[in-house]
């Protein structure tokens, strides 16, 4: 494995903070026309990375196959926001409450109704509801998806986790889907994993 350069950033402890944590393609897409994921690599020594600092980001479905971790306390976030089409790729599959073990909010003006009381429905303004949350008490909170969600929240997103996969696949859903508009973050640390997956941290520039 190989380390990049690291800033040191300093860090705001007295809100929660809004992490961007997402898979991306290397030509900037987190999910094919079709919002499948089947691009990108599964486990290996990146997704190791991934159960030590932030296991609670695997679907509650899937962690009964890694020893002891339906026991494992969150770590980094009690909190996750999904777009209505990252909440709707999982309903397609049967899954009401993709992530029961943390607090699961779907915002989406067009939705009126999600199926599970374990997941709240918020229709209202993304950055009200966003910069109300971070003013609780608890842990950080996970922005899961997908692209229109997040360029609501551009604004509010405090750090940006990207899973660079080594696939290219043309068109798809954006990282960020928006207008053109560029804002500039600091990297703060980048990992190449011998999966061929890169995990990079970005900061927003204040």
């Amino acid at each position: 494995m190989i380390k990049l350069s690291l800033i040191n950033i300093a860090k705001d402890h007295r809100m929660r903070k809004l992490t961007y944590f997402v898979a991306s393609t290397v030509d900037g897409f987190i999910a094919s026309p079709d919002s499948e994921h089947t691009m990108f690599a599964e486990g290996e020594d990146h997704g190791a990375w991934v159960l030590e600092r932030m296991p609670e980001t695997v679907p509650t479905a899937y962690r009964h196959l890694v020893p002891g971790l339906s026991e494992t306390e969150n770590r980094r976030f009690d909190t996750v926001l999904m777009g209505r089409g990252t909440y709707e790729r999982g309903l397609r599959d049967g899954v009401t409450s993709p992530y029961g073990h943390l607090r699961q909010h779907v915002i989406s003006r067009g939705l009126a109704s999600v199926p599970d009381p374990a997941v709240e429905l918020v229709s209202g303004d993304p950055l009200e509801f966003v910069r109300a949350r971070k003013k609780e008490e608890g842990l950080d909170i996970w922005l899961c998806g997908g692209g229109k969600l997040a360029a609501s929240l551009r604004d509010e997103i405090d750090e940006l986790i990207v899973k660079i996969n080594p696939v290219v696949i043309g068109s798809g859903v954006p990282l960020f889907d928006s207008a053109y508009s560029p804002q500039r973050y600091h990297a703060v640390t980048g990992q190449v994993f011998d999966s061929g997956v890169t995990i990079m941290t970005y900061a927003q520039r204040g």
